[in-house]
């Protein structure tokens, strides 16, 4: 970086390159801005190098590895299925290089000036961007900011080789003969999950009654009863207390439904929720305001409380998805640009990547009824499709919540093989404001996973072809 004493003048000033980021960066540069991007680590951000794209991975190395040696009911029976984890890793950042190679493609194919660095602001139009050998000023009309979140650290569970976050488990170079997780959320579950299947000893703490407790108790007791399977042992209503290193690994004190429990596992892998990246920025400088949690505060249209600033991703209020801080990021370019736009989380998902997969957007039966409306609830099984039964993945269902004076659909929730991808129609429907009728008369291929969905609204409008009333 070139040192000067003239600040370099941009219209747009992006502040981190992860999924709120790049995208930010790629659609002011399309609206006609001049962008700027800065990033003080690697291009992607967490969600590209640390976190979504090689958790899934790993996730679905451990599912080929579980799969090769438990495929009998199948006709499917292999000896000795070997496992090459170096190979795995290897694989697994190939998988990250070539998305964060793509990443900076993009940014450079779209004119956007990329800088490495650290940047601090100065005022409400000006920061300074360092790096190890220098610093330069950059004076800008409009800055997006998106730093995203980092992994909390208990003070009784210090990062070490043994205790870790996502980012070292993601990092192992062997698999652990056993492993402790403090945390039962959807990052626990899915490290648990993934490192449960290439043959880990697996135990989870969760403080709540549930895992996954941000979803149905029906949904989250088919991933319980799946884990269960594999060996992995559940700790509901337990809180670590206290920890102590051995030469083999670590070993957990915990309170479990009020009695003193020991747990002991080569590694810790804690994942009790991730804290907003705003504490080394200097925002007091330049007047953002920001909540006691550390969050920004932002308005409609991604706009901080000074109007030239905008903030999106896990560093404002709502859940830290990637899809969210992408989202976020259309609407505070557009809005800078002058385009009338505002965000609506209404249609967001939630996805969990356990086995079955989860996901869920829109309101639940629970909260659509808290929220006045007279509802249908409708669940369809999984083991009713022909196309889940062709993939020996028949367990789950979806559940669909309509409006019961006209079929609205307010909410979806899916529990089962390929929930993931399932979810994007339902998105489609709640945004449009689809009815289940709507759902119902739209043809969908046959033999597939989404019949699930015109099944279900066929389900709700009380005329189901393949299950019974």
């Amino acid at each position: 970086m070139v040192v000067g004493d003239f600040p370099i003048e941009v219209d747009t000033l992006v502040i981190g390159s992860g999924p709120g980021g790049y995208v930010a960066a790629i659609r002011a540069a399309q609206l006609g801005q001049k962008v700027t991007i800065v990033e003080k680590e690697q291009m992607g951000g967490v969600c590209l190098n640390v976190g979504c794209i090689p958790s899934k991975a790993l996730i679905e190395a451990g599912h080929r590895y579980h799969d090769a040696g438990n495929s009998d009911d199948m006709g499917i029976s292999v000896e000795k299925v070997n496992l090459d984890f170096s190979k795995v890793q290897q694989w697994k950042q190939s998988v990250v290089e070539k998305l964060t190679g793509g990443v900076e493609g993009l940014l450079k194919g779209n004119e956007v000036d990329i800088v490495k660095g650290e940047a601090y602001f100065v005022d409400d139009t000006t920061v300074k961007i360092m790096d190890e050998k220098s610093s330069q000023t950059y004076k800008f009309e409009n800055c997006i900011v998106a730093t995203g979140s980092s992994p909390i650290e208990l003070p009784k569970f210090k990062w070490s080789d043994k205790v870790m976050s996502s980012t070292g488990a993601l990092g192992l170079k062997e698999v652990p003969d056993k492993m402790v997780v403090i945390g039962g959320g959807y990052i626990g579950i899915e490290l648990g999950s993934a490192y449960a299947n290439l043959g880990s000893e697996v135990t989870i703490l969760e403080g709540m009654k549930q895992i996954l407790p941000g979803f149905e108790k029906q949904m989250s007791q088919l991933v319980s009863k799946r884990l269960k399977n594999m060996g992995v042992e559940i700790k509901t209503e337990a809180f670590a207390q206290e920890m102590e290193e051995t030469d083999s690994g670590v070993k957990i004190t915990a309170e479990v439904k009020g009695k003193e429990e020991t747990f002991e596992g080569n590694v810790l892998l804690v994942t009790v929720g991730r804290r907003p990246n705003t504490d080394e920025l200097g925002l007091e400088q330049a007047g953002v305001e920001l909540t006691e949690k550390g969050l920004v505060k932002i308005d409609k249209q991604c706009r901080t409380s000074v109007s030239n600033i905008y903030a999106i991703g896990d560093i404002v209020e709502g859940p830290a998805l990637a899809h969210k801080a992408s989202y976020e990021a259309k609407v505070a370019a557009d809005a800078i640009s002058g385009e009338k736009t505002e965000i609506d989380y209404t249609a967001i998902p939630e996805v969990v990547f356990s086995g079955p997969e989860l996901a869920q957007v829109g309101l639940t039966e629970q909260a659509a009824k808290d929220e006045g409306y007279d509802v249908i609830a409708s669940k369809f099984p999984f083991q009713a499709n022909g196309r889940a039964l062709s993939l020996n993945s028949s367990e789950g269902f979806m559940k669909m919540v309509t409006r019961k004076e006209d079929g609205l659909v307010l909410g979806v929730q899916i529990a089962g093989h390929n929930a993931s991808d399932m979810i994007s129609e339902a998105c489609v429907a709640i945004e449009a404001g689809m009815t289940a009728e709507d759902l119902s008369l739209t043809i969908h291929a046959h033999p597939s996973l989404g019949e699930i969905t015109m099944e279900t609204a066929e389900l709700a409008l009380g005329m189901p072809i393949h299950v019974t009333k």
